[in-house]
């Protein structure tokens, strides 16, 4: 196995929807091609938190993949977000997204242990069916710590030696954890590439990071491919001053009541650099309301982060 290069940036996009609330399958495949012509962009991570990959049936995901792995021309893996509940469940999940075209898959933890928690052992077996039914390469997804889908350290040290694994997704926004477990973790496996997907206080991770996974990806991917230089350079001036230009659009995005709101805005940013027309969404999410959509237009116009003319002009 030839392991994905996730050394940069790999964006997790939206899924772009017509009007009356079908995919738009010819948007997705415009959100894919802008963003695999960016050096420094490596992968494209579809069908999770930023892409309402829950609120989609099974055809419309399989067929989104197919869609951006046409779009990319095999220039980038796709990975896919890998949700489903049972272990037996998830596995299969992945098969056919294989057989769709997918590379990877992040692996998301049963979504009842966020409430619950996990027995021992489970999250282990949950990649290992994955890869034995699939053959996708995994990526560990590492939760917030305040949530029960949390890893623990010797849970996460298990699953980044296991066959298959080839990088970690880690938001578990406790810093203290993170200056203890990425080390740890580098130590058992070398090879493992550690991606932050910090979105909302990236800086703090940076200089210790392969890459970025993040919807941030979708709306501001010039900037923060030039701040996963800066940080892998160790340049901290040079970070700041990226991270600072960032912070108004960060606020309007993320900074919100819930971190959902932040899907929604992610479309209303793409709105604003004209590679959306509209930013329609799906149910449960609602959207934020015309003061909401000033503010973030506001926070673009801010930063300096306009229309992407370059795409607009080859159309």
């Amino acid at each position: 196995m030839q392991p994905m290069d996730l050394r940069g940036l790999s964006a997790a996009p939206v899924t772009a929807f017509t009007r009356n609330g079908e995919v738009d399958y010819a948007a997705n495949a415009k959100i894919a091609k802008w963003l695999a012509s960016m050096e420094g962009v490596k992968s494209l991570v579809i069908l999770g938190h930023a892409g309402e990959g829950t609120f989609l049936t099974e055809d419309e995901r399989l067929e989104l993949i197919r869609v951006y792995v046409d779009a990319v021309g095999g220039e980038i893996p796709i990975i896919a977000g890998i949700t489903g509940e049972g272990t037996r469940v998830a596995a299969a999940e992945a098969k056919k997204c294989k057989a769709a075209g997918a590379t990877g898959a992040l692996v998301y933890p049963n979504h009842g242990w966020l409430r619950f928690g996990f027995q021992k052992g489970a999250p282990q077996d949950r990649y290992k069916a994955i890869w034995e039914e699939s053959g996708l390469q995994e990526i560990l997804f590492q939760y917030p710590d305040v949530t029960k889908a949390s890893y623990d350290l010797d849970t996460q040290l298990a699953i980044a030696t296991q066959p298959g694994v080839v990088a970690t997704k880690n938001g578990v926004r406790n810093m203290k954890r993170w200056y203890v477990e990425i080390p740890e973790l580098k130590k058992a496996n070398p090879n493992l590439q550690v991606l932050s997907c910090h979105d909302e206080w990236l800086l703090p991770t940076m200089f210790d990071v392969d890459g970025l996974l993040v919807g941030y990806g979708n709306i501001a991917p010039e900037l923060l491919v030039d701040l996963i230089k800066a940080g892998k350079a160790q340049d901290y001036p040079k970070a700041r001053q990226i991270f600072e230009r960032l912070l108004p659009v960060t606020r309007a995005v993320y900074h919100r009541g819930s971190h959902m709101e932040g899907t929604v805005a992610l479309k209303l940013g793409l709105v604003h650099r004209g590679i959306l027309d509209h930013a329609t969404i799906r149910e449960p999410l609602k959207n934020l309301g015309e003061k909401a959509e000033q503010e973030i237009f506001a926070a673009f116009e801010a930063a300096g982060i306009g229309r992407v003319e370059q795409l607009l002009a080859a159309e």
